[in-house]
């Protein structure tokens, strides 16, 4: 059967042993899972999600979070996380845009969203708290805890995630049971990861990372996780001296690197730290390797492949760079221009080729193609491979901003600002933070007497979520333009790249 389900669970993990240990010390084990998830599909058969139907989810972070998105693929569902920072304003786009059957809120956003689901025509709207309450949760306490998995193809949606374009439009990136199965089955294997294993888990799990890297691997290795709501510098040190690996973004190893808590000591069981999400410095490589006397796994992923590099298991995991493609998955870099392979050590456009590579973009076909070239996905981002095979990150095509590990695009936060009255023209940056890796900056231009930065920012909390919002803002006259009247971004990232520095 190629349900991702069935495929995860391959190694036949005993149903007594542990999935997930919770703050609260409770154990989930996979019996206990395999009758939540079941719950959950057989609920929502009840609730009339048929096979292909999307569940759009924007909740907490749970264990009955994590079976929910279980069921939802052992029905033949497609799951669609959302981002519990987002406005009503966003969920109703990725509603409408969906035309999701079902959609499930916290408790305490129903009444604020219950309109906006009305709108988008969403037949059913239920709640999920994260502590497990909710009328979703009391519904799938009565349903019957035994599903059989449905068979689908390959093929078969699994998941749609959303990831912004640079146009302001968000993308739904189509992902198949294939492409997550291949990708954590290959993780599985290529990361060593065994039944005793015991992963930290503190990401959120609306974002592929924690949600397909971190929970679908630890599935496929019959191993268990210490399962933390969020990030929490105390909860995470208590929580290491327990576990064997973790996974994180660049922001978890700095504030690891900036307590003095963080020693070898505390880390003596722990085989494997991962980073990913957002680049790693080089200093910051080095300065926890030192501290801990690990040397962090880099990696390199997207919305839209899941995994596609990673430094080796076993060998040499340099600083700067993610390492190798991985098995199965085939990386090229090309010339933006005549889309040629660049020759070793050159800068160009990275190219990906792998089961791993999505569907493409949710009824968006012009767009699909236009980001597939003879079979190879055109990811945008910019990169180089040494004569060793190492591959770098070394900028983007377009304006992505990685800030904290959360995707964000300038053209949906200028859109906004520029709809104010005073502004006459906006541009968004993205500036190196010492914590986040980057932090969202904006530069304004208007009638400067008339504009604050704290009249910006209280217009763009109304409508953007809390992490696209900038750090910092700068009013000036005018915004440099090059000779052809473009916007130099360049020019202002060197202006400005000193904003957050420590030193």
């Amino acid at each position: 059967m190629s349900n991702l389900y069935t495929r995860l669970l391959a190694s036949s993990p005993s149903k007594d042993e542990p999935f997930a240990i919770l703050p609260d010390g409770r154990v989930i084990n996979y019996g206990a899972l395999d009758a939540m998830s079941g719950r959950f599909a057989n609920l929502l058969g009840e609730l009339g999600v048929g096979q292909g139907d999307r569940v759009a989810v924007q909740c907490e972070k749970s264990i009955e979070l994590v079976a929910l998105y279980l069921g939802t693929v052992r029905a033949g569902a497609v799951f669609l996380p959302l981002n519990p920072a987002y406005t009503p304003n966003e969920v109703a786009y990725f509603l409408g845009d969906s035309e999701a059957t079902l959609f499930v809120c916290r408790p305490d956003t129903l009444e604020a969203l219950r309109p906006v689901a009305n709108a988008a025509n969403v037949s059913r709207i239920e709640t999920l708290g994260e502590d497990g309450s909710g009328s979703l949760a009391d519904a799938a306490g009565r349903a019957a805890p035994g599903f059989s998995t449905v068979a689908v193809e390959r093929s078969t949606l699994a998941a749609i995630l959303y990831t912004s374009g640079t146009t302001g439009r968000s993308k739904g990136a189509m992902i198949t049971h294939e492409n997550l199965a291949s990708n954590a089955l290959m993780l599985k294997d290529y990361w060593a990861f065994a039944p005793s294993d015991v992963l930290l888990h503190a990401l959120p799990i609306f974002h592929t990372h924690g949600l397909f890297v971190a929970i679908n691997t630890i599935m496929s290795a019959g191993a268990s996780m210490r399962f933390l709501p969020r990030f929490d510098l105390d909860a995470i040190i208590a929580a290491l001296p327990h576990c064997t690996t973790m996974m994180g973004v660049p922001t978890f190893y700095s504030r690891l690197v900036d307590d003095p808590r963080f020693n070898k000591e505390l880390v003596r069981d722990m085989r494997l730290f991962i980073s990913g999400s957002a680049p790693l410095s080089a200093d910051m490589h080095r300065a926890f390797e030192a501290r801990s006397g690990h040397a962090i796994l880099e990696r390199y992923g997207m919305t839209e492949t899941n995994m596609n590099t990673s430094n080796p298991y076993e060998g040499s995991r340099r600083a700067g760079t993610v390492g190798f493609p991985l098995p199965g998955v085939d990386i090229r870099i090309t010339d933006a221009e005549t889309h040629l392979p660049v020759p070793v050590g050159e800068v160009g456009i990275i190219e990906i080729r792998g089961p791993n590579v999505f569907r493409g973009y949710w009824r968006q076909p012009e767009k699909t193609a236009s980001e597939f070239r003879d079979g190879w996905f055109v990811s945008g981002d910019l990169g180089r491979i040494d004569d060793e095979g190492y591959i770098s990150i070394v900028g983007r095509e377009k304006d992505l901003i990685i800030s904290g590990g959360l995707n964000i695009y300038p053209a949906e936060i200028e859109a906004v600002i520029d709809e104010i009255p005073e502004v006459r023209e906006s541009a968004v940056i993205g500036i190196p933070h010492p914590d986040l890796g980057e932090a969202v900056v904006a530069i304004v231009a208007g009638q400067a007497e008339m504009l604050s930065e704290e009249k910006i920012l209280s217009i763009l909390a109304l409508s953007l979520a809390r992490f696209k919002q900038p750090r910092a803002i700068r009013l000036v006259d005018e915004l440099p333009r090059n000779s052809m009247a473009k916007i130099q971004k360049a020019a202002l990232r060197d202006q400005y790249r000193y904003l957050f520095s420590k030193e």
